[in-house]
């Protein structure tokens, strides 16, 4: 290996010197060698200093690198920026009767409600949970617990768990994602699934007895409407609570929410008009049919 000449004279010359001073005060300090940087290589950002991960360190036993091919360092930092992604792609879904934000305490815990509109579980407010694995992306799919239990076939009796394992038997990076988990909590109530369940009372009466499921259905749904008003189980910040109606707190929101006040500027947007409209092909003149009643 070709060294630099100053180098190699100077360091000949102070190598004695330090290594004296060395033996003087019992320890010094080692050389740090000359910063190289690889052309044609990308290199990842330093770790902020007073960043704090998701997740807790990892052992020393633990690989350096980590499941997701990223470096172990970085592992938390990556989870933290696939969480976000996840619940960007949630707002960008706008999923109908579902709200869903991420605990305060950890962004690996999300607390969401579902507004069922029609069908056997009409009028159901559910609350639940969103537990995702600290290996996210490349674990088991996220889980789903019910607050409080809710009577049908998919839904563990005791624990309120939904059976999403069902939907998402491999967990698959970059295919599968959390607002998946999501529709299908809210599907399970319109489309009854009886295969397999958790349930085996509520699969046997759907099947058997519809009447009766009926019955202990509504009986569910207004258990868990009367316990909507509880505190959360989990103390966090950010955990889903509701307050019983109070005109003088929410009169003027519900007011606000069904006035529509429109700006003069925005006066024709989203104006209906009749006919229909194109553009000749080859050139960019607009015409539009026309609605006059054909001359009889």
């Amino acid at each position: 290996m070709n060294l630099n000449p100053f180098w190699s004279m100077s360091s000949n010359s102070s190598r004695k010197q330090r290594t004296e001073s060395e033996d003087q005060s019992g320890h010094g300090e080692q050389r740090a060698s000359p910063s190289r940087l690889p052309f044609g290589k990308k290199q990842l950002p330093p770790i902020p200093k007073n960043a704090a991960p998701v997740t807790k360190p990892a052992s020393m036993g633990t690989p350096a690198h980590s499941s997701n091919g990223t470096h172990a360092s970085y592992g938390p930092f990556y989870l933290e920026y696939s969480l976000l992604a996840e619940f960007t792609l949630v707002i960008k879904q706008k999923l109908p009767g579902i709200y869903v934000q991420p605990s305060y305490k950890s962004a690996l815990m999300w607390f969401g409600v579902i507004f069922i509109r029609h069908g056997l579980y009409q009028d159901g407010v559910f609350k639940f949970t969103v537990y995702i694995p600290d290996n996210y992306p490349d674990g088991e799919c996220p889980k789903l617990v019910f607050d409080v239990p809710v009577f049908h076939p998919l839904v563990d009796p005791v624990s309120g768990e939904l059976d999403v394992r069902r939907a998402f038997t491999k967990w698959r990076r970059n295919h599968n994602h959390i607002w998946q988990v999501l529709m299908y909590a809210r599907t399970v109530f319109y489309k009854i699934n009886t295969t397999e369940p958790l349930n085996p009372e509520a699969a046997v009466l759907y099947e058997k007895d519809v009447q009766l499921f009926k019955s202990k259905v509504l009986d569910s749904v207004k258990l868990c409407n009367s316990h909507l008003f509880d505190e959360p189980k989990i103390d966090d910040a950010y955990a889903i609570s509701f307050s019983p109606w109070n005109p003088a707190v929410h009169e003027e929101a519900k007011e606000r929410m069904f006035t529509h006040k429109r700006r003069p500027e925005d006066a024709y947007k989203g104006t209906q008009v009749s006919g229909l409209s194109w553009v000749k092909p080859g050139s960019t003149q607009p015409f539009s049919k026309d609605d006059s009643p054909p001359q009889s």
